[in-house]
C-alpha cells in the first residue's frame, strides 16, 4: 500500500435521487425545504432540491465500493473511520445528479501490529459539473 501513495482510483457513477435525499432527511431529522420540498426549492438559487452536505460525505463507503479493482490490504478484517482533517462542501448536488468518488492515497502507516492508518483525499465529482461537490481529507484505520 505504501507504494500506492499518490495514486488515484475513481468509482463508477451513482445517482443521488430524491428518494435517497428524503431517506437521509428522515434518518437525520434534517428536513429543511431545500432538501425535501421540490416546489419551494425551485424558487431558490439552487433551482431544485439538493442533497445534504453530510449525505454527500456519507457516500464515501458506497463510492469506494464502486471502484473497479480497488486495491485491498491482504488480510484486512475491517475498516474503521478515524476522522477527517478537512471537509469542504464546494458545489451542491442537485437531486437526480450522478456523482462519483475520486480517491487519492496520501499516507499509509502501521500504527501498531495489525493496525494500519491511511489518509485519503476524497473528492466527489458531479457529472457535467466542473467544480467538485466536496473535497475531504479522511483518515481510516484498517485492522488485519
Amino acid at each position: 500500500m505504501r507504494a500506492r501513495i499518490g495514486s488515484e482510483t475513481v468509482s463508477d457513477w451513482v445517482e443521488v435521487s430524491q428518494a435517497m435525499i428524503d431517506r437521509f432527511a428522515a434518518a437525520t431529522g434534517d428536513d429543511q425545504f431545500i432538501h425535501v420540498d421540490p416546489v419551494a426549492a425551485a424558487a431558490t438559487p439552487f433551482g431544485g432540491t439538493i442533497a445534504h452536505g453530510f449525505l454527500t460525505l456519507s457516500l464515501m463507503p458506497l463510492l469506494a465500493s464502486k471502484v473497479p479493482d480497488a486495491p485491498q490490504l491482504a488480510g484486512a478484517r475491517m475498516g474503521i473511520n478515524y476522522g477527517g482533517n478537512s471537509v469542504r462542501f464546494l458545489t451542491p448536488v442537485r437531486a437526480g445528479s450522478r456523482v462519483r468518488g475520486r480517491f487519492r492515497l496520501l499516507a499509509f502507516d502501521e500504527k501498531s501490529p495489525g493496525r494500519f492508518q491511511q489518509t485519503t483525499q476524497f473528492t466527489v465529482e458531479i457529472d457535467g459539473v466542473e467544480k467538485p461537490a466536496l473535497v475531504a481529507e479522511w483518515i481510516g484505520q484498517i485492522v488485519t
